[in-house]
C-alpha cells in the first residue's frame, strides 16, 4: 500500500513559517498585502479567490479583490495592472488567467512588475527561473510539487524524475525547479511516443496534462513517488487527476490524493511568495 501524500500538513507547514514572517513585517510598520484580478465569472477562478482570501487571511495578509467585467479592454486591463504594480502599498498580485480571448495577454502581462507577479506568469518571472537570477517568483503550483517532495522526505538530487506535460504553468517550471536540485528530468507530454516507456523509468513522476485517468497502473512502476498536478472536473462534477488513483495507487510507494494533494498546497506558496514580496521592503 502506498504512502499518500496529503497536502494539508505540508500547508500547514509552510502557513506556519509564512505567519512568523508576517508577524515580524508588521512588526516593522508594514502590512503584507495581495491584491487579486479577476476577470468576469468563471467558477475555477471564483473558486481559488475565495481559497486565497481564506489562505491570507488566515496568515495576515491582507487582501485587495478587484473584479473586472469580461467586456473589459486590453488597455483598461493594463491600466489596472500599472496601477497595481505602481502602488506601494501592494507587495503581490495575482492576476487569474485565461483571460478572455479578445484580450492581448502579452501586453497585459508587460504592466505587471515581475517583483510583484506572485504566481510567476510574467516574462520576467519566467526567465528568473531559468537563469536562477532570483528575480519573481515560480508558478505557485510547480513549487507546490518540490515543496510536497520536500516536506515528506524525499530525496531529489541525482533522482531521475518525469514530468508529464509541458505548460508554462507547471511543466517546464518544474522542471527547471528540480534540475536546480540536481535531479536528472525528462520532459514529457501527451503526444510523446511510447510514452509509458518514459514514465516508468523516473524515480519520481510528475503529471500535469489536464487528461483525467491518463496515468494508469501500466504507466508507473513499484517504488515510485507519483505527484498528481492534475485538477480536472468530470462529468458529474467531481474532482479528478491525471492519475488513475485506483490503479496506481497499489503499486507505487508513495502519490497526492486528488483532491488534497498538490492543490491545498498552492495557496500557501501563494502567501510565501507575498510575503518575501513584502520582506524586501523592510
Amino acid at each position: 500500500m502506498a504512502e499518500i501524500l496529503k497536502g494539508a500538513p505540508v500547508a500547514k507547514e509552510i502557513c506556519s513559517r509564512v505567519s512568523a514572517m508576517v508577524n515580524t513585517i508588521k512588526s516593522k510598520g508594514l502590512t503584507p498585502t495581495l491584491a487579486t484580478v479577476r476577470v468576469g465569472e468563471r467558477g475555477d477562478d471564483i473558486y481559488y479567490e475565495k481559497n486565497a482570501a481564506k489562505r491570507m487571511d488566515s496568515v495576515g495578509i491582507d487582501i485587495i479583490r478587484l473584479v473586472l467585467p469580461e467586456s473589459v479592454t486590453t488597455q483598461e486591463l493594463c491600466s489596472v495592472l500599472s496601477r497595481l504594480s505602481e502602488d506601494k502599498s501592494v507587495h503581490g498580485i495575482l492576476l487569474f488567467k485565461p483571460l478572455p480571448s479578445h484580450i492581448d495577454d502579452k501586453k497585459v502581462l508587460e504592466n505587471l512588475c515581475p517583483e510583484k507577479d506572485v504566481d510567476g506568469i510574467t516574462e520576467g518571472s519566467l526567465a528568473g527561473i531559468f537563469t536562477g537570477s532570483g528575480r519573481g517568483f515560480a508558478p505557485c503550483t510547480a513549487e507546490a510539487c518540490v515543496a510536497i517532495l520536500d516536506y515528506y522526505g524525499i530525496e531529489l538530487s541525482g533522482k531521475k524524475v518525469c514530468v508529464v506535460g509541458r505548460s508554462l504553468v507547471v511543466g517546464k517550471p518544474v522542471s527547471q525547479l528540480l534540475m536546480s536540485r540536481n535531479a536528472t528530468v525528462t520532459v514529457c507530454h501527451t503526444k510523446t511516443e511510447n510514452l509509458m516507456e518514459e514514465t516508468v523509468r523516473g524515480d519520481i513522476l510528475i503529471s500535469a496534462t489536464g487528461k483525467i485517468g491518463l496515468i494508469t497502473d501500466r504507466y508507473v512502476k513499484p517504488g515510485q513517488i507519483v505527484i498528481d498536478v492534475g485538477t480536472n472536473t468530470d462529468a458529474e462534477g467531481k474532482l479528478r487527476g491525471d492519475v488513475n488513483f485506483n490503479l496506481a495507487e497499489p503499486v507505487v510507494a508513495a502519490i497526492t490524493p486528488v483532491p488534497g494533494g498538490v492543490g491545498s498546497v498552492t495557496t500557501s506558496v501563494l502567501a510565501l511568495h507575498v510575503a518575501k514580496a513584502a520582506e524586501r521592503l523592510v
